[in-house]
């Protein structure tokens, strides 16, 4: 798995639109590398129009559905083959849309900021993996499957060395230590290493989708304001 690019391997070509469901906040552009049926149903359900996109997707191409928010889904691979991804995701936070990313975009958000990833001697596989939330003390159980991680000091805010402000270890894996989520503190973007949309369970961390949806909600209500 070491220096691969899979991307294309799993991600769709065209891209498809899902409706959202109830009140409507916005367009989503989702960036499919190896998404889940139930990840796009989650976002739908808080008001998404979420529009799946191809991993090789351009920001353009992105800024043409006038979104409100941009998501990248897990998927295989080394985030350290991804430079175009990472490059993508770079001119998203440039350009202040809130990011929420799971699992590869976890990985892809932690080198956007400009941190490294490393492969992890032993993977993260299946349900059951104890994650303490840092933001509200709360111990969830998690399903996971990773072989990577981020390599970010766990204590403290500590600088984005890409210039995107404070940045805080926000989920951290009671197994082993592992960096399990980042929370951007200057710019709306956080991110998770495991999987909230985990059908089959525990749903422990599917208030994941409703706190990128308040996030995005509140960061539109701001630029009223500006206005």
């Amino acid at each position: 798995m070491a220096g691969q690019n899979l991307s294309a391997a799993v991600s769709i070509t065209a891209s498809a639109v899902t409706a959202a469901q109830g009140e409507k906040i916005g367009n989503l552009a989702v960036l499919d590398l190896g998404i889940k049926q139930a990840t796009v149903d989650n976002l739908a359900r808080r008001g998404f129009e979420v529009h799946l996109l191809p991993q090789d997707a351009t920001f353009e191409a992105i800024a043409a559905i006038d979104p409100v928010g941009v998501f990248y889904s897990n998927g295989p691979g080394d985030p350290a083959a991804s430079d175009e991804h990472v490059a993508l995701l770079r001119a998203v936070l440039d350009d202040g849309l809130p990011f929420f990313g799971i699992c590869f975009g976890n990985q892809l958000l932690g080198r956007a900021l400009g941190f490294g990833t490393y492969k992890l001697p032993f993977g993260h596989r299946g349900i059951n993996q104890p994650v303490l939330d840092r933001q509200t003390g709360r111990v969830e159980i998690t399903a996971h499957n990773h072989g990577f991680a981020v390599d970010v000091p766990r204590d403290g805010a500590v600088d984005s060395p890409n210039g995107y402000g404070r940045v805080e270890v926000s989920h951290i894996g009671l197994n082993d230590d592992v960096v399990e989520g980042l929370r951007a503190l200057d710019i709306p973007a956080f991110s998770v290493q495991y999987h909230p949309e985990a059908a089959g369970g525990p749903h422990d961390a599917n208030y994941l989708f409703d706190r990128f949806a308040e996030m995005v909600t509140a960061h539109l209500d701001s630029k009223k304001d500006a206005h």
